[in-house]
């Protein structure tokens, strides 16, 4: 008996310890509400457990165990209902319920007519059973929506656990069993609640790894039209100088002012606007090759930055296709409207040595074409101003 003690007196220190880090994890703000319903559960399970270290003094082994069975089936209950939020199987919910009164509903007849203990204790395994082989089900087809690995475990921990409630009757009427029986029943179902405890904290990380991509994708990325921004477009200049560092090949900077934007602005409205642009932006996408960089630096905007390039000839081959893009009719809700583009272009090294330079004389030769009469390109040649 001292042994049966001990692992109950170890047993619910450990499930309190659970308890309290599954609160805690449950008052974290979005924390899915499924980790405070595996809160509740590990609290009833301790709960069983100091019924049977506490109440022997004062109650017969049939009411401590009658007690005791109504704190699992109350941990049973809290323990699927968790699965059933945190995996967003909400239409489980009412059917569970059910099952859960039946449980109930068993206990309070047994003890009421006092049948025979035995068939009891068969009744209490087969509920505790059925519900853990459901958590092992869960688990198993949604091992891919946390970490595979983690809830496949968690579904062969449910699975072993199940397996030992069905052996409950053998645990409670054969003396020499019970504190092994209790032994494995423990270290089960604390390896149960490592698992969940587990799968809240990966979903934690999940939060928190997916929060900081978005901030990157704030601070690096237009968030209109998905291109990169001014901002990381000078951090990935120094990264394209690298490649333009090599024996002769260049690095061009495309300045390219949409033409007649503002009437659609005006005349459509901003949210017409919008669609506007990122179809643009996607256009210029497309017409880039990933070495190449693309960014919108304003209201209507872009730049392009072409690396790897082996003569000025390739230059003018881009800038004619990215205007040809530019110039292309945009439909948005059945209405055509047609821009053009006003291309600045300038010449890494020979218009300038770092990104404010090339900009700069880029900036001039856009200018230069929007004097001349819009929808063009030239290359910056010292005497634009």
């Amino acid at each position: 008996m001292a042994l049966f003690d001990t692992v109950n007196i170890i047993g619910s220190t450990i499930y309190f310890v659970f308890a309290v880090l599954l609160a805690w994890l449950s008052r974290i703000p979005r924390t899915n509400t499924g980790a405070g319903f595996w809160a509740l559960a590990i609290f009833f399970g301790m709960s069983a457990r100091l019924n049977l270290l506490i109440l022997p003094a004062y109650f017969s082994n049939a009411t401590i165990e009658y007690i005791y069975t109504g704190f699992i089936l109350l941990e049973k209950c809290f323990l699927l209902l968790g699965a059933f939020q945190f995996f967003k199987l909400g239409h489980y919910t009412r059917p569970y319920l059910i099952f859960i009164a039946c449980g109930f509903g068993w206990i309070a007849l047994n003890w009421l007519n006092e049948t025979n203990r035995m068939v009891f204790s068969f009744g209490v395994g087969i509920f505790n059973a059925a519900a853990l082989f459901l958590l092992a089900r869960i688990c198993f087809e949604k091992r891919y929506t946390v970490n595979h690995q983690i809830l496949l475990l968690t579904a062969t921990v449910c699975s072993l656990l199940a397996l030992h409630w069905l052996s409950y009757p053998v645990l409670r009427f054969i003396d020499f069993w019970q504190a092994p029986g209790f032994l494995i029943g423990t270290s089960l179902v604390l390896l149960e609640y490592l698992c969940l405890t587990s799968v809240v904290l990966l979903q934690f990380q999940k939060r928190l790894l997916e929060a900081e991509h978005n901030a990157l994708e704030l601070a690096y990325h237009d968030p209109l039209t998905g291109l990169n921004n001014q901002r990381y477009m000078s951090t990935l200049f120094d990264q394209a100088l690298i490649l333009a560092l090599r024996p002769h090949q260049l690095l061009a900077l495309f300045y390219i002012d949409l033409d007649n934007f503002k009437p659609i602005n005006d005349n459509a409205g901003h949210h017409i606007g919008d669609e506007v642009l990122k179809t643009i932006a996607q256009r210029l996408r497309i017409s880039t090759r990933s070495t190449d960089i693309c960014a919108r630096i304003g209201g209507d905007e872009f730049v392009v930055i072409a690396t790897q390039l082996e003569n000025e000839t390739q230059i003018q081959q881009i800038a004619h296709k990215l205007l040809h893009q530019c110039c292309l009719p945009v439909t948005v809700n059945h209405q055509q409207f047609q821009l053009g583009a006003s291309i600045g272009i300038s010449i890494y090294p020979a218009q300038g040595d770092n990104l404010h330079q090339l900009m700069k004389q880029a900036d001039q030769a856009m200018y230069q074409v929007k004097k001349n009469g819009k929808s063009g390109f030239q290359v910056f040649d010292g005497k634009t101003a």
